[in-house]
């Protein structure tokens, strides 16, 4: 694809902007830059956010650092086993007053929702977010409601403790842009950061630098982020070996394959390019591809397998040559 002849004006003026939403929520989210860029490149492609770690690592502050950043409607839902779809989607309440019935939506209906611990509600409550998360929209006593845009889900599952849990299916994993870890932060900056905040909330003194309608804008301008032939090409030569590897017994999907390419484009506007570089490809392979894969030895899909899979991703993205 060639590139816009405004794309660069776009970069540009946007690029201010970017910089200041990445410090607000540093500010507040500290030690783990990489991180916040991977929860933002899934906000600008329009994707989701699937984080694999123990409790108490900072997954609801950088969900809501990023909600307070844009001025965006935030909910967060605790999955539990008796959680149902209703409680979720929301229900029709019948009113007296008027005989009609009126909908009371549910948590989903903000644009920054942080699912929390999924794998421990039931596949059937689970697959209420399959339509939100693919579609943006949800279906409620068969009519369609439209969710607020933009509009991401942050889900977050401890890889520690699976006692109790339901593991999620292979279709929804996919719907997942990015899975990352947040990890521990360094021992200066954990200090730092319970000297400062132990009494504190950090969010709290956050405010809006950016709105859904920045969001909006910037997600429109990214087709016009220009892929190299060379740089596609790169793209597709991964996208195949992990199909052809025997190492994996399931390969990545086209919709992973779009996922990286949207997601390449995104890193670069984020970091003020017109342009997809292989860095960015490369940068992104593990995260975005490690839970669509499946190792013949993890055919479950566990966190453990998906783990493995990341390590043998990054194995084999150093086999495919580079393009200059």
């Amino acid at each position: 694809m060639s590139a816009s002849p405004d794309i660069k004006a776009w970069v540009a003026e946007d690029a201010d902007l970017l910089a200041r939403l990445r410090t607000s929520i540093g500010s507040a989210f500290r030690g783990k830059a990489e991180a916040v860029e991977l929860a933002l490149v899934a906000l600008l492609a329009r994707g989701h956010v699937l984080f694999e770690d123990v409790p108490g690592t900072g997954k609801t502050t950088l969900a809501r650092s990023i909600a307070m950043s844009l001025h965006c409607p935030f909910r967060r839902i605790q999955f539990t086993s008796d959680l149902l779809p209703g409680d979720v989607l929301g229900v029709s309440i019948w009113r007296e007053d008027t005989r009609t019935f009126e909908l009371k939506r549910g948590p989903i209906f903000a644009s920054i929702v942080l699912a929390d611990e999924i794998n421990r509600t039931t596949p059937r409550t689970q697959s209420a977010l399959l339509e939100a998360m693919a579609e943006t929209r949800v279906t409620i006593d068969n009519e369609t409601h439209d969710l607020p845009t933009p509009y991401m889900v942050i889900a977050t599952q401890n890889p520690k403790e699976m006692h109790g849990t339901y593991p999620l299916p292979e279709s929804q994993l996919d719907r997942f842009l990015v899975r990352l870890r947040i990890g521990y932060p360094e021992q200066d900056i954990e200090r730092d950061i319970i000297q400062r905040y132990g009494y504190h909330d950090p969010v709290s003194e956050l405010v809006p630098v950016a709105s859904a309608d920045d969001v909006i804008r910037w997600s429109r301008r990214l087709e016009h982020v220009r892929v190299d032939p060379a740089v596609m090409d790169y793209v597709m030569s991964i996208v195949r070996l992990t199909r052809t590897a025997p190492q994996f017994d399931l390969g990545v999907s086209t919709r992973g394959a779009i996922s990286l390419y949207k997601a390449a484009q995104a890193r670069a506007y984020l970091l003020g390019r017109p342009y997809v570089v292989p860095d960015d490809v490369k940068v992104l392979v593990a995260p975005i591809f490690s839970h669509r894969v499946a190792l013949r030895a993890h055919r479950d899909g566990g966190a453990s397998g998906r783990d493995e899979a990341e390590t043998v991703l990054l194995e084999l993205v150093d086999q495919v040559p580079v393009p200059r």
